[in-house]
């Protein structure tokens, strides 16, 4: 009975197999089209340039100190002011200076008195030597006084323009014109000839950085001005921009050259040390731009302007260590692009090789796609997917100037060149 039983649910689960095999399994509905977001390559001028940090530092500095020894009467300027040329710094009690020199002048007054009696005796000497009257000895020897005194009142007048100066040394003013720091000594304090800083000024206007550029840089730096890309007679008056720590746009607005280069690359980093100088004017009451020991970017050009195909980086896929893009057909069908990246700038990453001014790049959808698939696509503006601007690239520190141009002129111009000079 029960071996029947079994017989029987084996017979009605085959029956029932039976059928439903034979009105067929219930189709599945197609898989929805992916949809991306595409955007056109936005076609620009750009310059390279290589970005470099570095500090400003003063042209000139000075310690002031004092050169003649006494105490401090007066302090004649507020800390951290900016002070001109000759200005009164600091004024050391001038007594002692005033007595010393009167002393002096005293010594020549006496001497010159002594002269004018030497004069006269050697002039009544020679008479009576003439006349019989007088030794010869005597002669000589008011000569040799009157000689000797000529000696001492030049000696006498060297103390006196001494006394003088440090007279005038006792005023202590300002050799540069700059901004001052604080004083070291207050009023009623000894101070020491040629030892004790009192303070110290650093000069404002002009101002320098220096920067390190890495060796192949420079390398690359000297060979364009040896072939003329770079019109430059040396690698000394070279233009290049600064940018300071809140310019976080990059716009590098400050000017200048590059006027100083080391003769020597440093074997241990592999640099060159490079200054920049850079005006840094400033008006009464307002403090100037530029302080010494600022952190600050320096832009250097490195070659002409050159059209370049910009992308944005979210458009950028890697597949063992190569880049690449997706672009879409006319089909809407997805193709794969191997790309050769340039530089960052604006936000967007220039692209040197494998794509084209009219391609639809998809920027948005990557992972939902794949080559030869079709995909419903949504196009906008390359520019409105540009991230912060002056974005650097590259482990060097690239970056680019940009100019817009005509996207329909660039069609038939080569995009991968980077010494052309294309204009709209």
């Amino acid at each position: 009975m029960s071996k029947l039983r079994c017989f029987n649910a084996l017979l009605g689960l085959f029956l029932a197999g039976f059928f439903l095999g034979c009105g067929g399994a219930p189709s599945l509905a197609p898989p929805p089209v992916p949809k991306v977001t595409v955007s056109r390559p936005i076609v620009r001028e750009v310059t390279d340039y290589e970005d470099f940090t570095g500090r400003t530092d003063a042209i000139s500095t000075v310690d002031i100190r004092a050169r003649v020894t006494g105490y401090l009467n007066e302090v004649n300027f507020k800390d951290g002011e900016i002070v001109k040329e000759g200005a009164l710094l600091y004024q050391i009690d001038p007594r002692p200076f005033q007595a010393a020199l009167d002393q002096a002048n005293g010594q020549v007054e006496r001497l010159e008195a002594n002269k004018k009696l030497l004069v006269i005796q050697v002039d009544r000497y020679t008479k009576l030597a003439e006349k019989g009257a007088g030794s010869q000895q005597d002669l000589d020897e008011y000569v040799a006084k009157q000689a000797e005194n000529v000696g001492a009142i030049k000696a006498a007048q060297a103390q006196v323009d001494m006394a003088k100066l440090n007279l005038v040394f006792t005023r202590i003013t300002a050799p540069l014109t700059g901004r001052i720091s604080r004083t070291l000594i207050t009023p009623g304090n000894l101070v020491n000839a040629d030892m004790t800083v009192l303070t110290t000024i650093k000069s404002i206007d002009p101002m320098y950085a220096y920067f390190d550029i890495e060796e192949p840089v420079v390398l690359r730096l000297r060979k364009m001005i040896r072939e003329g890309v770079i019109k430059s007679q040396s690698a000394r008056d070279v233009q290049i921009q600064m940018g300071l720590a809140d310019d976080v746009q990059r716009r590098f607005p400050l000017q200048g050259t590059v006027d100083f280069t080391n003769n020597t690359v440093d074997p241990q980093t592999g640099t060159l040390q490079v200054r920049g100088v850079f005006e840094n004017p400033y008006k009464p009451g307002e403090p100037p731009v530029l302080t010494p020991g600022l952190f600050v970017r320096v832009r250097l050009r490195m070659g002409e302007q050159h059209q370049a195909l910009l992308v944005t980086e979210r458009a950028i896929g890697t597949d063992q260590g190569e880049k690449f893009v997706y672009v879409i057909d006319k089909e809407n069908k997805v193709g794969y692009r191997r790309v050769k990246l340039g530089m960052l700038f604006d936000g967007l990453q220039a692209i040197e090789q494998g794509l084209k001014a009219d391609d639809r790049v998809v920027v948005n959808g990557l992972q939902r796609i794949r080559p030869g698939i079709q995909v419903e696509a949504d196009e906008v503006d390359m520019a409105s997917l540009a991230g912060p601007a002056g974005s650097q690239g590259g482990s060097s520190g690239q970056s680019a100037d940009v100019k817009v141009v005509d996207k329909k002129a660039s069609d038939d111009k080569p995009t991968g060149k980077k010494s052309a000079d294309v204009k709209p």
